[in-house]
Formats: C-alpha cells, sequence, structure tokens
C-alpha cells in the first residue's frame, strides 16, 4: 500500500527567499543636448582645456616625482641594509681570524712552558753549560776551602 503524498501543496520553509536588493545603483542617464555653439564660449572652452591639461600635466609630474622619491628611498634603505651587512661580515670575519691567532698563539706559550719544565732540571742545565758555555766540572786542585771562625758577630743592646 503506498501513500501517494503531494509535496507541492506544503511549504516547509527550506528554501530560502529571495531578497530585494538594498539599493539600486544610479546610472547615468544620457541626455541629449542641443549644443549651440558661440563663439565666445569656443574660446572659453579652449580656455579651459589649456588649463585642464595643464593641472593634468601638473598632476602627473607630481605622481611622477613622487615615485621617483618612494624609489630613491627604497633604493637608499636597501642600500643602507646591504652595506650594514657586509660590515658585519666583515667584523665577523675579523673575529674569526683573532680568534684563530689567540688559539696558535696559546699553542706556542705551551710549548714554551713545556720547554722551560724540560730545561730545568740539573741535568738539561749541566749538558747546556757543557756545550753552550763550555764550562767543565771542577776538579779537586781547583777547588779551595776557606775556614771561618764560630764567633758571631752580631751584638745583643
Amino acid at each position: 500500500m503506498a501513500r501517494n503524498y503531494n509535496y507541492d501543496m506544503y511549504d516547509y520553509g527550506t528554501s530560502p527567499r529571495k531578497l530585494q536588493p538594498e539599493y539600486t545603483p544610479n546610472m547615468p542617464r544620457k541626455s541629449k543636448k542641443v549644443s549651440q555653439q558661440k563663439p565666445q564660449n569656443n574660446e572659453n572652452k579652449k580656455k579651459q582645456n589649456v588649463k585642464n591639461k595643464k593641472a593634468k600635466k601638473q598632476i602627473k609630474n607630481k605622481k611622477q616625482r613622487r615615485l621617483v622619491t618612494y624609489i630613491v628611498i627604497g633604493f637608499s634603505i636597501l642600500f643602507a641594509i646591504s652595506y650594514r651587512n657586509s660590515k658585519i661580515d666583515e667584523q665577523f670575519s675579523d673575529i674569526q681570524k683573532l680568534k684563530a691567532d689567540v688559539v696558535t698563539i696559546e699553542k706556542e706559550n705551551e710549548q714554551l712552558l713545556v720547554n722551560i719544565e724540560n730545561g730545568s732540571n740539573l741535568n738539561s742545565l749541566e749538558q747546556s753549560a757543557k756545550e753552550l758555555l763550555g764550562m767543565q766540572k771542577l776538579t779537586s786542585k781547583q777547588s779551595v776551602y776557606v775556614s771561618l771562625p764560630k764567633v758571631d758577630y752580631i751584638e745583643e743592646n
């Protein structure tokens, strides 16, 4: 038993209503003007056209000057940024060079400290004295003994 419903009779409210626009655009009306050309009006129109052309040129020149100044300002800002970055890179490379110099100087200092420690023992001193200065050890004939009295020369008050 199939039921046959007629859905066209009912409005369930699911379809949107068409809205009317809130405004109507104003379309310019073209009106036909009957122009009567007078010689005086032609001269006035020519003067106005010349003035309008001059004004348009001035506006155009002003816009061009403004554009050129913006471009110059933009390039100067970019130049300043690139100059600053180049200076930063230059200083960074100088710092890296100085750090490398510090490392080499520290290595030299450590090597000199090791040389001083090695050179301060008696055997190396004796050997350098024999080789460099031509010194020799004392023999029994070269030694002279001095006897000193055991009296103190300090007076007490």
